[in-house]
C-alpha cells in the first residue's frame, strides 16, 4: 500500500455498496498533499546538494504540482531556523540569514613556522639590517620568496631600506611585534652565545672564533642603507612550497 490510495476488497457485499469487489477508495486530497509535503521535506533534509524539480517528481505521485508544494513549504519555513532557498534554480535547506552571525564561531589556528622561516627570523634578528642574499649566505642555502613573505605577513619582520650597493637590495629587520611576541624589551635581550648553549640550541663545541652578533639597537637607517622607494613588493597572498626544506 503506497499511502496515497487505499485498496479495499469487499468480499461480503456483492450489492456494490462499496463499489463492488476490488473497489478503489482514494484517500482525502488533504492527506495526499500532506504526504507529498513530508516527502519533499525529507528529501531536502537528506540531500547533500540542492535538488532540481525533476528529483522531487521522481518520488511523488504523477500530476502533483511540485512548484506549488515547494512554495507552500517555503512559506511554512519562513520564520524557522532554517529556510528553503533556491540555489542556481534548485532547492536546498539553509540556515536562516539572521542566525548566521549568532552561530558563527571564529577560532585561531596555531601553525608552526617551518625550519627555514625560523632560521630566517633568527638571522634577521641577530644580523639586521640584512639582505636576502646575506640571509642565504649565512644559512648556506637558498630560501624561497615565500619564507620572507610569511614573516612579513605575520609582522615579525619588516623592510627597513635599501643597501647602497649595486642592485640596491632591500634590507630586513625585526619589528615591535616580534619583541612583544617573544617577551623582549629590546633586541639586547636576545639570548647570547652562552645562553643559547645552555638551552641546547647550539653545539657545546663550537668552531674557534664563533660568536653571536649583537643586533643593532636602532630603527634608524645605517650608513650603508637608504630609504625605501615605494617600489618594493608587498607580501604575497599565496605561497609556493619551500623546496629548499626538502634538500636540507
Amino acid at each position: 500500500m503506497s499511502g496515497l490510495k487505499a485498496m479495499v476488497e469487499d468480499s461480503e457485499d456483492e450489492s456494490g455498496a462499496l463499489g463492488g469487489n476490488n473497489a478503489v477508495i482514494a484517500m482525502h486530497p488533504a492527506m495526499d498533499r500532506a504526504q507529498s509535503l513530508r516527502i519533499i521535506e525529507a528529501m531536502l533534509f537528506a540531500a547533500k546538494e540542492p535538488l532540481a524539480l525533476a528529483a522531487f517528481a521522481e518520488f511523488l505521485p504523477s500530476g502533483v504540482d511540485v512548484v506549488a508544494l515547494l512554495e507552500d513549504l517555503t512559506n511554512n519555513y519562513r520564520n524557522r531556523g532554517v529556510h528553503i532557498v533556491q540555489v542556481a534554480g534548485k532547492y536546498a535547506l539553509r540556515t536562516a540569514i539572521d542566525l548566521g552571525g549568532i552561530l558563527r564561531r571564529e577560532k585561531t589556528e596555531q601553525k608552526r613556522l617551518s625550519k627555514a622561516a625560523l632560521e630566517t627570523l633568527a638571522i634577521a634578528a641577530y644580523h639586521q639590517p640584512v639582505t636576502r642574499a646575506e640571509i642565504e649566505d649565512i644559512r648556506g642555502v637558498a630560501i624561497s620568496k615565500g619564507t620572507l613573505d610569511k614573516l612579513l605577513e605575520i609582522g615579525w619582520v619588516k623592510m627597513r631600506g635599501r643597501r647602497k650597493t649595486p642592485g640596491r637590495p632591500v634590507t630586513y629587520g625585526t619589528t615591535e611585534e616580534f619583541l612583544s611576541h617573544f617577551g623582549l624589551n629590546e633586541l639586547t635581550d636576545l639570548p647570547g652565545l652562552q645562553e643559547l648553549k645552555a638551552a641546547g640550541l647550539l653545539d657545546a663545541n663550537m668552531p674557534p672564533g664563533f660568536d653571536v652578533p649583537l643586533p643593532k639597537l636602532s630603527d634608524e637607517l645605517a650608513d650603508d642603507e637608504e630609504p625605501l622607494d615605494g617600489t618594493e613588493q608587498l607580501p604575497l597572498e599565496m605561497h609556493l612550497p619551500e623546496p629548499e626544506e626538502q634538500s636540507e
